[in-house]
C-alpha cells in the first residue's frame, strides 16, 4: 500500500493526474466498469452450471475446480498484484489485466474439456486480481478530497456487490439464449471497447521502488491456499491422487500458510499486515468476513442446482426466483449504516448473522416439491442477514486498525471476502460430494459405468438420465435428486452451526463500538493511504 507523504511524490502525483484533462468521475466510471467484469465473473458460472456439465461432462472435483478457482487465485494475488503495483505503478497492471481477463474469457467460452476450461478461469482470476486492487488505488489517488473520495469508494463498493448479485440473473439471461460459454465470451467486446478508453484517461501513479517485494511470501500464500483446497476436494473423492496423498497435500498447504504468516511477522515491509489481527475486533471482523461469504456464496450455488435440477426450473427461472436474495442484499447494505447506529456493533453483526442462519433453517424442511413463498422468504431473510453482518464487519475492520494502517486492513479485508468465496465452494462442494455420492443407490436399468458418471454430481446424474430416457431415466433422476437434497441437508446444518458458533463469537468479542476497540492511532496528518 502506498502513503504519499513527501511532498515531492504528493506533486509528481498531482501532476499525472493533470497530464490527460480528464474528469475524475470519468476515471471513476471507468475503474467501476472494471469492477463490474470481475464482480460478475465470480458468480456468473452458478446458474450455468447443470448446461456446463452436459456439455464437457466434468467430474464432481474438476466442476467445484471449474466453479471457485477463480477466486482461489484471485485471494492470494489482490495482496501481491497491489504491492507490485505501489512498486511499478498500477495503470500498467490494469491495463495488463485487461488483456489477460479478455485472453482468458475467450479460452474459457470456447473450452472443450474441464481441464482447459478450469486453467481458463485460473487465468480469469489473474487478471481480476491485477485490475481490482488498483481500482481502489487509483480511487484512493485521483480523489483528493476527502469527502469526494468517500463518494466515489461508496459507489465502488456497491458496484462490487452488485455485480456478484447480478451475475447469476446474467448467467440465467445468456444461457437460457445462448449456451453456457456466453457468460464469458461477452467480456471480450466489453473489454476491447473499454481498453482503447483507459490507455487514455487512466493517470499515471507514483511509484515505491524502495519497498522491497518479497516473491517467496507471494509464492507461499498462493501454493498454500491452492493445496489446501486441493486437498480439501480430492479428501472428498480421491480421484486423481486418492485420500491419504490429498492429506499429505492439505496439510503441506496448511504448513505453507503458517510458513507465510510467520514470515510476515519478520519482514520489515510484509506483503501482508498480519500484526493487525493483534487487535481483537479486527480479528473477529475478519472472522467474520470469511464465514459469511463462505456459507452464502458456498450455499449460493448448491441452491442454484437445487432450484433447476430438482425443482426443475429453466436457467432464468432460477435466477429470478434468486433474485429476493440480491434485492434483500442490496437493501441490506442501505440499512447496515442505520442499523448499526441504532442497536451497536455486536448486535448488528450477531444479529445478521443469526438472521441468516434462522433464514436458512427451514431449508432442511425441502424436498423435490414446490415451495414459491419459502423460498422469497428464506433468499431475503438469508441476503439482508448476510449483508447487515458483512457492512457492519467491514465497520469494525476499519475502525479497529490505525488510520496509517488502513490500507493494509483494507487488503486483508478484499482478500477475506474472496478467500470465504472459494474456501465456501470447496468446502461445501466437498460435503456435498461425500453425502451425495452413497445416497444414490444402484437404478434398476442403468449400467454400472453410467452409474458411476451419475455418482459425481446431479448435473452429471440429470445427463445421464436424459441419455437413458424413458422410465429408467426418469428413476435415476427421481434417485439422484432425492440424493442431493439430502446432501443439501448436510451443506445447510454445517452452514447453520458455523453461523450460529460465529454469532456466539460476536457476541463474546466484539466491543458494543467499534470506536470502544483500545489500540486505536491518532491519523498521521500528512499521510494518505492508497
Amino acid at each position: 500500500m502506498i502513503m504519499v507523504s513527501v511532498g515531492s511524490v504528493t506533486v509528481r502525483a498531482a501532476g499525472a493526474l493533470r497530464e490527460p484533462r480528464v474528469s475524475r468521475w470519468s476515471v471513476l466510471v471507468l475503474l467501476c466498469f472494471s469492477l463490474l467484469l470481475i464482480a460478475v465473473d465470480a458468480t456468473v458460472l452458478h446458474i450455468a452450471v447443470p448446461a456446463l456439465t452436459a456439455a464437457l461432462e466434468p467430474s464432481s472435483v474438476q466442476l467445484l475446480w471449474i466453479i471457485d478457482v477463480y477466486s482461489l487465485v484471485v485471494a492470494p494475488l489482490l495482496v501481491t498484484f497491489g504491492t507490485l503495483g505501489d512498486r511499478y505503478g498500477r495503470r500498467p497492471f490494469v491495463l495488463g489485466g485487461y488483456v489477460v481477463f479478455g485472453l482468458a474469457s475467450l479460452a474459457a467460452a470456447f473450452a472443450a474439456t474441464p481441464l482447459a476450461l478450469i486453467v481458463a478461469r485460473a487465468f480469469l482470476g489473474v487478471g481480476g486480481a491485477m485490475i481490482m486492487p488498483a481500482t481502489l488505488s487509483i480511487i484512493r489517488q485521483v480523489f483528493t478530497d476527502r469527502r469526494e473520495r468517500a463518494v466515489a469508494l461508496g459507489v465502488w463498493s456497491a458496484v462490487a456487490a452488485a455485480g456478484a448479485a447480478v451475475g447469476p440473473l446474467i448467467g440465467g439471461v445468456l444461457v437460457e439464449h445462448l449456451w453456457w460459454g456466453a457468460v464469458f465470451l461477452i467480456n471480450v467486446p466489453l473489454l476491447l471497447a473499454a481498453l482503447p478508453f483507459a490507455v487514455r484517461i487512466l493517470p499515471a501513479s507514483p511509484r515505491r521502488a524502495d519497498h522491497p517485494w518479497d516473491a517467496l511470501s507471494a509464492a507461499l500464500s498462493t501454493l498454500g491456499i491452492l493445496s489446501v483446497a486441493f486437498g480439501l476436494k480430492e479428501a472428498g473423492s480421491g480421484h486423481t491422487l486418492g485420500r491419504g496423498p490429498a492429506l499429505v497435500v492439505l496439510v503441506a498447504g496448511a504448513a505453507m500458510l503458517a510458513w507465510f504468516v510467520l514470515r510476515q511477522r519478520r519482514l520489515a515491509f510484509p506483503l501482508l499486515d498480519i500484526g493487525l489481527f493483534g487487535q481483537r475486533g479486527f480479528a473477529t471482523g475478519v472472522g467474520c468476513v470469511v464465514l459469511a461469504v463462505f456459507a452464502l456464496v458456498g450455499l449460493e450455488l448448491m441452491l442454484a442446482q437445487y432450484l433447476q435440477l430438482v425443482l426443475g426450473l429453466s436457467p432464468l427461472e432460477a435466477a429470478v426466483r434468486m433474485l429476493p436474495l440480491m434485492v434483500a442484499a442490496v437493501a441490506g447494505g442501505l440499512a447496515a449504516a442505520h442499523v448499526l447506529g441504532r442497536i451497536g456493533l455486536r448486535a448488528t453483526v450477531g444479529g445478521g448473522l443469526a438472521l441468516t442462519a434462522l433464514s436458512l433453517a427451514p431449508v432442511l424442511t425441502w424436498g423435490t416439491e414446490q415451495h414459491p413463498v419459502m423460498l422469497i422468504v428464506c433468499f431475503a431473510g438469508i441476503g439482508f442477514g448476510v449483508e447487515v453482518a458483512l457492512l457492519a464487519a467491514s465497520d469494525t475492520i476499519m475502525a479497529s486498525a490505525p488510520e496509517s494502517r488502513a490500507g493494509g486492513a483494507a487488503a486483508i479485508e478484499e482478500t477475506a471476502y474472496e478467500l470465504g468465496a472459494g474456501l465456501g465452494i470447496a468446502v461445501l462442494g466437498t460435503i456435498t460430494t461425500i453425502v451425495y455420492a452413497p445416497s444414490l443407490g444402484t437404478v434398476p436399468g442403468v449400467p454400472a459405468g453410467l452409474m458411476t458418471q451419475a455418482r459425481e454430481s446431479l448435473a452429471a446424474a440429470a445427463h445421464v438420465a436424459g441419455k437413458a430416457g424413458g422410465v429408467t431415466g426418469d428413476a435415476l433422476l427421481a434417485a439422484a435428486r432425492a440424493a442431493f437434497v439430502t446432501a443439501l441437508h448436510s451443506t445447510v446444518v454445517v452452514s447453520v452451526a458455523l453461523l450460529a458458533l460465529t454469532a456466539l463469537a460476536v457476541a463474546l468479542l466484539l466491543p458494543r463500538h467499534p470506536a470502544g476497540e483500545p489500540g486505536t492511532e491518532t491519523p498521521a496528518p500528512e499521510r494518505a493511504d492508497a
